[in-house]
């Protein structure tokens, strides 16, 4: 059996006794310097907001956050940009795609948001390349279900570009978290390629039925099981055999790197999920690498 990382510098190791050519993260983020600064600060203050200290383990340049990736080796990752208001989202994929520009291991990511510009500039984003496409309900205060978002939906779907979409109630509930406006989403359009991230926290079983129930839904990992989400928001064991045959539509994300603990910890707490080596493989590379064209 292969013995889970014990920290940072072990995790080359734990891939390669896997037999993986390294991992493949669908849940990074890169922001403009500016915004990057407020989210961590707004992290700085996350008593205020969740109770609890949230500490940034890799609150570092972009070039040492880059490193880091690098030495875990992160073969490929996102920046996932997501806009908190009107006006934001074109200016963040243009910063995204030049980030890309400069950094070949990045996946092309851009985002949108409910406003009339959103299927012009998500259609210049495509035409630009973009590989996953990020949204955060409960920042972004809005129903997915949005009228003015129909025809991004629409052509997404057509696409099949992937969509990383953090729409559960944890750590913070919005107004329209939950899996009831994702339901209806999916209703409307269920050839969507949604990447439900943090695994539908804190409603993992409503997430594991929407993945079960519609043929392109994924399941991103991150901050899944760790020490850190356990204790605010549990995971039910009952639920790890469904878990585990779903086996191809789940995909490796961390959050980095804005985590309260090593990067390493966020595979070990996978591994220690007892779901076997063929899973942790097709989670840790296989199916990102398929999502993604990304060649060993």
């Amino acid at each position: 059996m292969v013995a889970p990382p014990a920290d940072d510098a072990d995790v080359p190791r734990y891939w390669r006794e896997l037999g993986l050519p390294g991992l493949v993260d669908v849940h990074v983020h890169f922001l403009p310097e500016r915004v990057q600064a407020k989210v961590w600060s707004y992290f700085a203050h996350a008593e205020e907001h969740y109770g609890t200290a949230w500490p940034i383990t890799y609150a570092a340049s972009v070039e040492e956050r880059l490193a880091v990736l690098d030495r875990l080796g992160v073969r490929a990752f996102s920046t996932l940009p997501y806009p908190h208001r009107p006006g934001m989202a074109a200016w963040l994929n243009d910063w995204s795609s030049e980030f890309a520009d400069a950094h070949p291991q990045v996946l092309r990511s851009a985002t949108f948001y409910p406003e009339p510009q959103a299927p012009a500039y998500v259609a210049e984003a495509l035409d630009r390349g973009v590989q996953v496409f990020k949204v955060h309900v409960q920042v972004g205060a809005f129903d997915p279900r949005d009228p003015l978002l129909d025809p991004v939906w629409g052509r997404l779907a057509e696409t099949g570009t992937p969509v990383v979409i953090h729409c559960g109630s944890g750590p913070l509930a919005g107004e329209h978290t939950g899996p009831e406006p994702m339901e209806g989403l999916l209703d409307r359009h269920p050839r969507l390629q949604l990447v439900i991230a943090h695994l539908g926290m804190p409603e993992y079983r409503e997430f594991l039925d929407l993945a079960e129930r519609f043929e392109r839904v994924h399941l991103d990992t991150t901050m899944f099981a760790t020490d850190f989400t356990e204790r605010l928001m549990p995971f039910d064991p009952a639920d790890l055999p469904r878990l585990a045959a779903l086996r191809e539509k789940v995909l490796l994300g961390s959050d980095f790197p804005a985590i309260p603990y090593p990067y390493a910890h966020q595979l070990a707490a996978l591994d220690r999920l007892g779901l076997g080596e063929e899973w942790l493989r097709a989670v840790l590379w296989h199916n990102g690498a398929r999502l993604f064209s990304i060649e060993a």
